[in-house]
């Protein structure tokens, strides 16, 4: 029995750390998949505290995986471990029987796994800590001075979200890592059927608002202000390419993506997803790049999801002369994860990405 004992261990320890790992490499990839669990189990007054949830998690697997591999208080770790799994179970099982959620961000977004795959993943590991739970009166420590590994192990788990969180994930497994084509990732794969959508174009006009398709959106009368643009889904596909909310559209709701894709020089892209809570200290690096915009070096744009006056205000207060352009905020959180983050692209060719910590 010691014998299985220890393999079992083995097993859930390692996939607890490897976890753990992988989602504290991107802890606010894990902290959007715990808003929208929030969303569709009407907990949303939780989402302000996804952040500190997803980290807290994140490190409690490394913690505990550790604490398995090495017979450290059993008695505890052994019945959190259990305690969590069941929670991780129930949420893998509605994902799957609910359908409305396609993926619980189990081991973040460098495997993917179907919600059938997730559950089964989570009903064995179930059986293999009720396992340990039953027995662990069993497992003495590995050694003398276990407490000081799981103090490393604690420190650990905590700095490389830190780190992560001030600057970007170690590695990159979102579609807009850098190498990557944002043309290329916006195409389906061969023999693949798309989604039609519909545009739907918001104006104003006299405190009234109304809805123009592209067919008849008032584009020659200049007293409809333009509001909003939203897509409306005519026919299901059958695939999606792995980017698909790439939408650049200026003020006016013009869209600018394909122009800006295609530029012959240098293209910088300043993600500012919101632009009230923007971190601070990048003004003079982003300055310099302006000189080179000015200097016609460089071409460089804002890209905002925050409404146009919050984005003028924003320009003035920092003094930012390049123009802005408007896209979906979810679009903008996967292509990065710092707010502000600055992208360098070639045509279309992401050529690096740097968290306003990093600019150089």
């Amino acid at each position: 029995m010691r014998i299985i004992l220890s393999l079992l261990r083995i097993i859930v320890g390692v996939l607890f750390i490897f976890s753990g790992l992988i989602k504290a490499n991107d802890p606010l990839g894990l902290s959007y998949k715990m808003e929208e669990f929030f969303e569709v189990l009407h907990l949303t007054f939780l989402s302000p505290y996804s952040l500190a949830f997803s980290i807290c998690m994140n490190a409690f697997e490394i913690i505990a995986g550790v604490a398995v591999l090495i017979g450290y208080r059993m008695r505890i770790f052994s019945f959190l471990l259990l305690l969590l799994i069941i929670f991780f179970t129930f949420l893998t099982a509605f994902a799957l029987f609910s359908g409305t959620i396609r993926e619980c961000g189990c081991f973040g977004d460098c495997i993917k796994l179907t919600p059938v795959e997730t559950f089964w993943k989570d009903v064995a590991l179930l059986v293999l800590i009720l396992v340990i739970f039953f027995y662990r009166k069993q497992i003495p420590p590995l050694f003398k001075g276990a407490g000081i590994v799981m103090l490393a192990a604690t420190v650990f788990s905590f700095a490389i979200q830190w780190y992560v969180f001030r600057h970007l994930p170690f590695i990159d497994c979102l579609p807009y890592k850098v190498g990557n084509s944002i043309p290329e990732k916006m195409k389906l794969p061969p023999g693949a059927k798309p989604d039609v959508y519909e545009m739907i174009f918001v104006y104003e006009k006299d405190g009234q608002k109304k809805e123009f398709t592209e067919k008849n959106y008032p584009w020659e009368d200049s007293t409809w202000k333009f509001v909003e643009r939203k897509d409306k889904l005519i026919q299901k596909g059958n695939a999606e390419p792995a980017i698909k909310d790439f939408i650049l559209t200026d003020f006016d709701g013009a869209n600018q993506t394909e122009a800006i894709l295609t530029a012959e020089v240098p293209t910088y892209l300043f993600l500012v997803q919101n632009v009230a809570k923007a971190g601070k200290g990048w003004d003079e690096k982003i300055k310099a790049l302006q000189q080179q915009w000015k200097d016609q070096k460089i071409l460089i744009y804002g890209v905002s999801a925050s409404t146009k006056e919050e984005i003028i205000a924003f320009q003035k207060e920092h003094g930012l002369e390049f123009p802005f352009v408007q896209m979906d905020g979810v679009a903008i959180k996967t292509a990065g994860r710092s707010n502000p983050t600055l992208m360098l692209l070639d045509r279309g060719v992401i050529k690096g990405k740097w968290s306003y910590n990093d600019i150089p």
